[in-house]
């Protein structure tokens, strides 16, 4: 499913240096140990964006890292950084992506307004700080376009500690929350009678996660909590087929008129949900056999539990809303509009190839590969078109789920095949075909958790960037 097609959009101009240094910052000498979140609305046009504060208020105990308090992986559309409001100190960042900076993308933000509410969440200060959110530029640099002053004593900021609501379950727990990736699971379409059922799809996804790597041989830096929401019937919304619902988190199918793509739209409520345990990062299990899921940087990863690819569907979109990693497919339709790509992406697991010679993951390449690195990529282009059109066919003609589960495993029987054939099969280096884009755009491996469901396994330049990822918490 689509993640963000953010790096395409935004006329990046190569890749742009950006560190910081977390040297200097003693965390118990500017924050408190609590979590403030930052509520505010996020409007605009595919031209133009504005932003207003909703609520500042206590999220519960701060989970995240207090020694790798400055983001310096250089990923997502956009980063925010709160700095000492005297001094200009900057004390803490994240880079993330956003629903409104995906809904840009479609053809409507060109004619009309569109309205998302959004969260930043920070160590709670201890004295006034500026929190400003960037953007990246015509040169894939990171621009102010807002910022505010948030003072904790002010009469706006809301210091009292999040009712805690709902029931929650530890899947496992491996150590502080300050020293771990922490992941909150939640769940849409469950009713009450179905709160085993939601245990046990948490227990079973959670498990397929952690037999992938680099997820399993790091599972001791990763803790996992779930959070109970039981709703008044089973399932979720669905309009494209005409089943409208109401849910505690309002998930729904059809986001951006993708049919398949499956994201909430109500931030606020699901923000008040996961405040209910520690958490960096979010799951939302969709209670529905019908194929979809989403993921969106630094947000949350959905997933239908019901299809027979939901565990390949799990991992994929955490891949995305975990590590900002790119859909390595391009055979697909998108609902987003697909400029000529002249510049290299941000994202760490694909690449315009404009340098070859500093080809992104080149650490992981051996000597002599062939950069490009040639595949049968034409045969299997005709042959994932096939696949679309027989797709399309079913779509077309609403046919049981089942149908359609029973072409990706056909897809995937003979993908697997052709591909055990191929030379380059088990080399890293530069294969055309990436990002939604046939030519002009690589991936490091020929097959990859981000590619196809053929297999539960990341390509190497996807490993290290999950790697990294894990190395920003798990201190």
């Amino acid at each position: 499913m689509k993640q963000f097609f953010f790096s395409l959009v935004m006329a990046l101009a190569g890749m742009a240096v950006f560190s910081q240094s977390n040297a200097g910052i003693n965390y118990n000498d500017y924050f408190t140990g609590a979590t403030m979140r930052v509520d505010y609305f996020h409007t605009g046009t595919s031209a133009e964006e504005h932003f207003s504060i909703d609520r500042i208020l206590n999220d519960g105990t701060w989970p995240g890292s207090k020694i790798n308090l400055l983001d310096d992986l250089n990923r997502g559309l956009y980063f925010y950084e709160i700095a000492d409001e005297k001094t200009g100190k900057p004390l803490y960042s994240r880079g993330f992506a956003s629903i409104f900076g995906e809904w840009q993308t479609i053809p409507e933000a060109k004619t009309q307004w569109g309205t998302f509410h959004e969260s930043v969440r920070i160590p709670w200060p201890k004295n006034p700080v500026m929190l400003t959110i960037k953007k990246r530029d015509a040169k894939n640099e990171f621009q102010d376009i807002w910022s505010t002053t948030i003072d904790p004593a002010s009469r706006i900021v809301n210091p009292a500690e999040p009712a805690k609501l709902f029931k929650n379950f530890h899947v496992f727990e491996n150590g502080s929350p300050n020293t771990k990736v922490d992941i909150v699971i939640l769940g849409d379409g469950y009713t009450e009678k179905e709160m085993e059922k939601f245990r046990q799809d948490v227990e079973r996804l959670t498990a397929e996660l952690f037999k992938v790597e680099p997820y399993k041989s790091r599972k001791n830096d990763f803790n996992v909590r779930a959070v109970e929401t039981p709703a008044t019937e089973s399932g979720v919304n669905k309009p494209h087929p005409g089943v409208f619902k109401r849910t505690p988190l309002s998930m729904s199918y059809s986001a951006f008129d993708s049919e398949r793509y499956a994201l909430a739209f109500d931030n606020r409520t699901i923000r008040d949900v996961a405040s209910t345990v520690p958490y960096d990062y979010m799951f939302i299990l969709i209670n529905e056999k019908t194929y979809g899921g989403g993921g969106i940087f630094n947000l949350y990863s959905t997933v239908a539990v019901d299809n027979k690819f939901s565990d390949y569907i799990f991992v994929h979109e955490f891949g995305h809303s975990f590590a900002a990693l790119a859909d390595e497919y391009y055979s697909s339709s998108v609902s987003y509009e697909i400029p000529e790509l002249t510049v290299e992406p941000w994202e760490p697991n694909v690449t315009a190839l404009l340098d070859p010679k500093n080809l992104k993951w080149k650490d992981l390449v051996e000597p002599g590969t062939p950069i490009p690195t040639p595949w049968d990529k034409e045969k299997f282009d005709l042959h994932s078109q096939e696949i679309q059109k027989e797709r399309t066919a079913l779509r077309a003609a609403k046919v049981p789920e089942s149908d359609v589960e029973d072409l990706f495993l056909r897809e995937k029987k003979e993908m697997l095949e052709m591909i055990s054939e191929m030379e380059y099969k088990n080399t890293t280096g530069a294969f055309e075909g990436a990002n939604y884009t046939q030519n002009g755009q690589y991936r490091s491996a020929i097959d990859c958790i981000m590619f196809t469901r053929n297999k539960q396994e990341f390509c190497p330049a996807c490993r290290k960037a999950i790697g990294q990822m894990i190395d920003l918490y798990a201190k």
